[in-house]
């Protein structure tokens, strides 16, 4: 009789192991939030690996008091594996803003942690305080840990990723990128994860980062290529870079940005808005200008970003963002930090000997790609150019604590020295606008 347990014990399991890996599969993972368009929006964006009757987010101040519901997408991967990812959206949009709430997301077929957020504050009296990176993998993601202790002390509003995650979302059929998600979940669920799009996002159309990410317009639409959001005194512009070294994108998509991001600008700087929101940042993933001992695009006196597509001269980004003012443009791809001092056309424009970054003549440029992957830190050229102010080859990230409409204040955090701050600058504008440069 002892010889059959075996036997019924397995057949017991043959038959639950399908019901199992069902359940498994419905369970919620890689949760992530990002803005909507108005302070009182949050959209949560999560990951399950078969169908769900619903995707419903239960959400309140204290208790999970309050139920919404969205939508699924299917998502067919481009690996030779066709791996099928239901990627969820709810648009939470009744909520307070500056109010803490806690949350859980999934179904009846499974949910997920209970995890919080803070809904962005109203109006432009106060000050963000961003967690800034570029270049963060799966493997070497030296600077994970440190980010996720200070999210879940509380020190930000919002994160921004400028470009390159995971090394690579579409990596072993997307097992790379849920492996990435997983990750990002302990900062991204708690943590406005508001990216933009990388060169090591262009696998099969982009796709991964297409369907994986919510990054919502002032229109209300999603649109993970190029957006902008408000927040406190600033209005922060995400864009793509790529458009510009993929020739199967062809000019359409260069030039629908372009369009875009000068449309974009126009209202931005409008009397009424710059006057409420006079910062103006960008975020965008290969820089115009860099320090760096390789052949990158931004190492070229013509850059195709700083100057557009070759020889056309059509579609530079410089002169666009220097004719309506923008005040900080925020870069990754090196895996390094440099800081510019204010800078147009390859010349300086400091605001004074002593206080350059008082009342510059120019945007200020600063490169953040060092979060952390595989591809490890980058060198730098024994003479750097005169327009490069500062320089760090170590593992980090960029604090940005927008004070005011006149105080804006970064800093440069190492890893590689337990938290060390390498790096500090305080950009002062008494003026905002291309009025600024004169």
């Amino acid at each position: 009789m002892r010889s059959l347990v075996p036997l019924l014990f397995a057949a017991i399991c043959f038959c639950l192991c399908p019901c199992i890996r069902a359940v498994l599969n419905t369970q919620p993972e890689q949760v992530h939030i990002s803005y909507g368009k108005t302070p009182s929006e949050m959209m949560v964006t999560w990951t399950t690996f078969d169908p769900t009757n619903t995707s419903t987010v239960e959400y309140g101040k204290i208790k999970l008091n309050q139920i919404k519901t969205g939508y699924v997408t299917k998502f067919v991967d481009g690996g030779s594996s066709a791996r099928v990812l239901y990627i969820h959206r709810v648009l939470l949009t009744d909520l307070v803003p500056g109010t803490e709430y806690v949350y859980h997301c999934g179904s009846t077929d499974g949910w997920s942690a209970v995890y919080w957020f803070t809904t962005m504050k109203n109006g432009t009296d106060w000050s963000p305080r961003l967690v800034v990176y570029g270049d963060l993998g799966n493997y070497n993601a030296q600077s994970l840990p440190r980010i996720q202790e200070e999210t879940q002390k509380g020190m930000y509003d919002a994160l921004l990723h400028v470009g390159d995650m995971a090394y690579n979302l579409d990596s072993e059929n997307a097992a790379i990128g849920d492996e990435f998600m997983r990750q990002i979940e302990t900062i991204a669920a708690y943590l406005p994860y508001q990216v933009c799009v990388g060169n090591h996002e262009e696998a099969y159309n982009f796709s991964n980062y297409v369907n994986r990410f919510s990054m919502m317009n002032q229109e209300g639409e999603i649109n993970n290529h190029f957006y902008s959001f408000d927040i406190g005194p600033a209005h922060i512009i995400a864009f793509s870079t790529e458009f510009y070294f993929y020739v199967w994108y062809g000019w359409t998509q260069i030039a629908r940005q372009y369009e875009w991001l000068e449309n974009d600008l126009k209202k931005a700087t409008l009397p009424e808005n710059r006057a409420k929101r006079p910062w103006i940042i960008t975020m965008g993933h290969r820089p115009m200008y860099c320090s760096t001992d390789d052949t990158d695009d931004c190492k070229l006196k013509e850059s195709i970003i700083r100057k557009g597509l070759p020889l056309l001269h059509a579609y530079g980004l410089e002169d666009l963002f220097y004719k309506y003012g923008v005040d900080l443009e925020l870069w990754a791809h090196e895996h390094l930090y440099e800081r510019m001092w204010p800078l147009y056309d390859r010349k300086v424009y400091n605001g004074s000997y002593d206080a350059p970054y008082t009342n510059p003549k120019a945007p200020v440029h600063i490169i953040t790609g060092s979060a952390g992957c595989q591809e490890r830190l980058d060198p730098f050229v024994k003479n750097p150019a005169d327009w490069s102010a500062a320089r760090f080859s170590d593992y980090g990230y960029t604090r940005l604590n927008i004070i005011n409409k006149t105080h804006l204040y970064l800093e440069q955090v190492s890893d590689d020295q337990n938290g060390k701050v390498l790096d500090k600058m305080m950009l002062i504008k008494e003026k905002h606008g291309p009025e600024a440069w004169l």
